[in-house]
């Protein structure tokens, strides 16, 4: 009988101590009067880890099964890390409209702050007067409608040069292989804008960059445990800045050797950047480090982008033969005459740039928005510590039922020929691609007006 009553008191203790433990973790971990978010339960060390690892599926699709469980606005512990997860439009307007702010500050992780030296690149810069100015020479020197504009022979003879490719292997009956096709047309045509030719060590850089993709993921170990150095060299990050600056080094003597020597050349965006550089003038003058991790800005951004969403749309449209015939028809009928697709008459075709918003729907190429609080606030009537990683799952947005009643999980480019649709869809921005929307535009629609697809078998 004593046993009995000791283990009924042990039960109770122990469910009591659960309760106010769950309590203390949805009010306020430290009993501070914080309203925190609802999030899983955690271990030790690795805190919220198990629940995306033994999910088996890639971390934006995990959080998005979490977010149906925990609500809109979830905690986790990713290692050292705490993390707020937004997955509602709301959450994420207030986060990236409403405090903007606050969150325009992307965490600068162990690895970032190794590739981008501190921090001095345009992407993960903080924010603040140095953020203000690189901002600026972005969008006043590097990437003007002007400047582009002056691209597009760039652009056109890349594709042209990618669609023989397809060509050759479409004439030997080969299947493409549309990742290295595409690869290679979008690396050349940045390398041809941004250095002013292709890249002489192409394969290598490809390789590196896609290592930086990998390492910039935020889910290494050495960026959900900052304080271990073990972490932070086992991350490799510091050979790939090595291997990818060491590149860069010979291209920036290639180019000042150029200007000191004088002469007529086209200006390419390396150019425009030296000669800021030399010109001085800054409130924060920009240092050699800060040109090379401005360049590697726009290659890792405007490759991995533009190839995803080319590779991904002619994917769907694949799969979707009733689309594909629209979207062929549409590009053969207006380009008919010509014989070849022109840059500025892609205004043109409204059903295609419905098939690009409908593949950003689907497969959002940054699928999780990464920022850093900082300073308190509130996001979804929760607090939200200052320091704390914020993450807006795109991903889980654009397959939303809540905003996509009509079957969200399948690709239908006609759901954005309604206004209402096309005024709330995020994915109109097109701020991730250096060069436009023409980048995504002119190969897709070349390659659907040369070429019949199908999958390969």
């Amino acid at each position: 009988m004593e046993d009995a009553y000791i283990t009924a008191c042990l039960v109770v203790a122990l469910v009591s101590l659960l309760i106010v433990i769950a309590g203390r973790r949805r009010w306020g971990a430290r009993g501070d009067g914080l309203r925190m978010a609802p999030g899983p339960w955690q271990l030790p060390v690795i805190g919220s880890l198990h629940h995306l690892l033994l999910a088996g599926q890639l971390p934006h699709r995990a959080m998005s099964d979490l977010a149906r469980r925990h609500g809109p606005a979830m905690m986790l512990q990713l290692g050292q890390v705490p993390t707020l997860v937004v997955s509602s439009r709301e959450g994420a307007r207030e986060v990236l409209k409403n405090h903007d702010t606050m969150f325009a500050t992307r965490p600068l992780s162990t690895t970032m702050r190794v590739l981008s030296y501190g921090g001095q690149d345009i992407v993960f810069a903080p924010y603040g007067e140095y953020w203000r100015q690189l901002r600026k020479i972005a969008v006043s020197e590097l990437f003007t409608a002007r400047r582009v504009l002056s691209f597009r022979a760039i652009r056109e003879e890349e594709v042209a040069t990618a669609l023989r490719a397809v060509g050759e292997a479409a004439a030997a009956a080969r299947p493409v292989e549309m990742r290295a096709v595409l690869s290679t047309l979008v690396t050349d045509s940045t390398a041809r804008a941004v250095i002013g030719d292709r890249c002489k060590e192409r394969d290598a850089f490809l390789r590196e960059l896609d290592r930086i993709v990998q390492l910039a993921s935020g889910f290494n170990l050495a960026d959900m445990w900052p304080s271990s150095r073990l972490a932070a060299w086992l991350s490799g990050a510091e050979e790939c800045r090595h291997t990818l600056y060491t590149m860069l080094d010979g291209i920036v003597e290639e180019h000042l050797q150029r200007m000191d020597g004088g002469g007529d050349h086209a200006e390419d965006l390396l150019d425009v950047l030296l000669k800021i550089q030399k010109e001085g003038g800054l409130k924060f003058p920009i240092h050699m480090d800060a040109v090379k991790a401005i360049i590697l800005d726009v290659f890792s951004a405007g490759s991995e982008t533009t190839t995803t969403t080319i590779e991904w749309a002619i994917s769907e449209l694949i799969n979707n033969p009733m689309a594909m015939q629209k979207a062929t028809t549409e590009v053969r009928q207006a380009f008919q005459a010509s014989g070849t697709v022109a840059e500025h008459a892609l205004s043109e075709l409204p059903y295609l740039r419905f098939v690009i918003r409908e593949t950003l729907r689907l497969h959002p190429p940054l699928p999780l928005l990464f920022r850093e609080c900082q300073e308190p606030c509130q996001v979804q009537g929760y607090d939200v510590q200052q320091g704390t990683q914020v993450l807006v799952n795109a991903w889980a947005l654009g397959r939303d039922e809540r905003y996509w009643p009509d079957a969200p999980e399948e690709f239908r480019p006609e759901r954005f020929e309604e206004e209402a649709a096309k005024a709330d869809f995020g994915g109109g921005d097109f701020a991730f691609l250096p060069f436009g929307l023409a980048g995504v535009e002119l190969p897709l629609a070349s390659m659907l007006f040369h070429f019949d697809w199908k999958p390969p078998g």
